[in-house]
């Protein structure tokens, strides 16, 4: 039984498969909403009707991530300059 589970019988295929899964989860996870929140935080207050849509998609599609980013991001409206 312990010669099933030693480094020597995984192979070439099962390293790149995880590796793979673990790339893309990474990749969806944190990469995809940070450059989410990343184009939100520029674009939000100048986007047209069309590109606010687009906005709202990309939140959908990328919603788990986005749950994870959150508490570390913030979105308070900017300051107005008094004059």
């Amino acid at each position: 039984m312990e010669n099933l589970l030693s480094i020597e019988n995984i192979d070439l295929e099962t390293i790149i498969t995880a590796a793979l899964y673990l790339s893309l989860s990474g990749l969806y996870l944190l990469i995809l909403p940070g450059g989410v929140y990343f184009y939100l935080n520029k674009r939000w207050y100048v986007a047209s009707s069309f590109e606010r849509g687009f906005m709202y998609f990309l939140v959908f599609f990328s919603f788990p991530g986005m749950l994870l980013l959150s508490p570390f991001l913030n979105f308070r409206p900017r300051r107005r300059e008094l004059t």
